[in-house]
């Protein structure tokens, strides 16, 4: 349980500076600030970008933020980002279900440039990168005031972060690509004008690095609030991530180090019943959370939440009362040691975890009878085979009231970095991934990797297994370069038939489009200049397709 509203703390503090950043922008005679007054404005009262600052943090966590009164079901901010960029992946399986309106994903249909799902993995990152925009551009460049630097450091984070859930997906991997086009660049110093091709690959990443040089010399000596906030930890992490993905291996290992600097993975004892709830249930791990209460999600609207339908513990949503749960692709689970704790975060071919050992379900049912109680009228469906237990549920499992929170920066994700990147540049990874895993994870595992190429497929394993259903699937996938093997000769598959095919590396259907409302209205990106590469995946294609993990 929380100990108290984190984010409705926050909007109280923030409820009086609310009105008067309304008038921002605003004469009382309904003229309009120019930007110099407006930066004139907020050098006088620093305060007064609060609540614009806390509405570019809201926008990741609210429901329907792109669709708004349409209240789709796949609209439930960054969590239903990483939903369908995990479904794109080898190793979460949802369900060919009516009910499921991610299907698109799992089927690959979301390389269409006029789908829903896919434009609000557009449009939830660049309404922020807009966001983000506005708040740099109240502040003096040259300003000295803490409160500014430290607003313009989160802005520019945030850019960065936006730019970094865009990226992988428009262009294959960074090394190689650099000058092939990727997404559109918005920042707070261009003009209206529409016409704006796509950047290339290597100009996205020039700019996600300056805003997070920029962001960690802002927030240098910034204590924030909650773990909901950009601090200087979180940016090194970012800059971590985006230095794995352009392969600046000792950068990502440094900054990796110093996102992680002070917290602690999971125990292993922790991790024996479902978790993932709070920010603060560990005893130090999430490096930065969307901090969910539940007014952000209550119970007329948990339907429509990521515990809702990433998470299996909440009644009467689209996982559990319909039974569109998540379940992990058998070919992973079977690589899994029966030694390691995570093997427990979902259940067997018999639906049994050792995770439920232990726990109720609102009284009806207890251990494994949580996996096949059924309660009628859509309230709680038996599970599927190997369908997730990780994620624990607010208040209890069977609760409705959809206020977990959600990882967005773990330390476990860190080491895992520090591990690939060290051994990729030269050094000692191998002891730094060991001891991770025999100390927190599995207290009988050694690492056999023989080669660099071998190393990085372990690490990608630990990746695969740890943060499943973080959304790193695919990001994952395309800057390894590697297949998307879901299915292979000899194994029974737990895909539906119309998801079970493998798609190879360089196929380009891989590659998300650039949404028709974009191009529509853009005149520098034609329809000739969008990803039109590659074919639909069929059932059946690719076997043989082989990834190094599951071979």
């Amino acid at each position: 349980m929380k100990a108290y509203n984190k984010i409705l703390s926050t909007l109280a503090i923030g409820s009086v500076a609310l009105a008067s950043c309304v008038d921002l922008d605003t004469f009382p005679q309904s003229g309009t600030f120019t930007s110099d007054q407006k930066q004139e404005v907020v050098s006088a009262d620093p305060e007064l970008l609060a609540a614009e600052v806390t509405g570019m943090y809201a926008n990741n966590l609210q429901q329907f933020p792109v669709f708004g009164s349409q209240q789709r079901g796949d609209d439930f901010g960054y969590p239903a980002v990483c939903l369908s960029n995990d479904l794109n992946g080898p190793d979460m399986v949802g369900p060919n279900s009516g009910y499921n309106w991610f299907t698109t994903c799992s089927e690959y249909s979301d390389r269409s440039d006029t789908y829903a799902n896919p434009y609000m993995r557009w449009a939830l990152f660049y309404n922020q990168i807009k966001m983000a925009n506005d708040i740099i551009k109240s502040i003096p460049a040259d300003t000295e005031d803490p409160t500014l630097k430290a607003y313009r450091g989160q802005a520019k984070a945030t850019r960065a972060f936006d730019y970094l859930n865009v990226a992988p997906y428009f262009q294959f991997k960074y090394k190689g690509n650099e000058e092939k086009p990727c997404v559109p660049i918005v920042t707070e110093e261009m003009s209206a004008d529409p016409n704006n091709p796509r950047a290339t690959v290597a100009q996205v990443y020039e700019l996600i690095i300056a805003d997070l040089d920029a962001a960690i010399a802002d927030l240098d000596g910034f204590v924030r609030k909650n773990a909901g906030e950009i601090d200087q930890q979180v940016a090194y992490g970012l800059r971590a991530r985006a230095n794995l993905y352009m392969e600046n291996w000792q950068a990502a290992a440094d900054d990796a180090a110093k996102a992680m600097a002070g917290y602690t993975p999971y125990e292993r004892e922790e991790l024996t019943k479902p978790m993932f709830v709070d920010s603060q249930e560990s005893g130090n791990g999430w490096i930065w959370a969307l901090e969910i209460t539940e007014a952000d999600y209550n119970a007329s609207n948990s339907l429509i939440s990521w515990p809702g339908v990433i998470g299996s513990f909440c009644e009467g949503s689209y996982s559990a009362g319909v039974g569109t749960y998540k379940s992990v692709n058998v070919l992973l689970y079977n690589k899994i040691s029966s030694t390691d704790v995570r093997k427990g975060w979902w259940v067997d071919a018999n639906l049994h975890s050792d995770n439920l050992t232990g726990q109720t379900w609102r009284g009806l049912a207890s251990g494994d009878d949580i996996a096949t109680l059924e309660i009628p009228n859509q309230a709680k469906a038996k599970f599927l085979p190997y369908t997730t237990v990780k994620f624990g549920m607010y208040g209890g499992l069977g609760n409705n009231v959809a206020a977990n929170d959600w990882p967005l920066m773990r330390a476990e994700e860190m080491i895992l970095i520090q591990a690939e990147a060290t051994a990729m540049a030269g050094g000692d990874g191998k002891s730094i991934l060991e001891n991770f895993v025999k100390t927190y994870r599995d207290p009988n595992y050694t690492c056999k990797a023989s080669s660099g190429t071998a190393f990085q497929n372990e690490v990608w394993f630990q990746r695969r297994v740890e943060l499943w259903g973080e959304g790193f699937s695919m990001a994952d996938v395309m800057r390894l370069g590697k297949n998307v093997v879901r299915i292979k000769n000899g194994v029974e598959t737990n895909f539906p038939d119309a998801f079970a095919f493998n798609v190879a590396a360089d196929n380009g259907w891989l590659l998300m489009r650039i949404p028709q409302a974009e191009t529509s209205s853009n005149p520098g990106i034609p329809p000739t200049a969008n990803n039109n590469e590659g074919t639909m995946p069929k059932p059946g294609d690719g076997m043989g397709l082989t990834d190094g993990v599951t071979d």
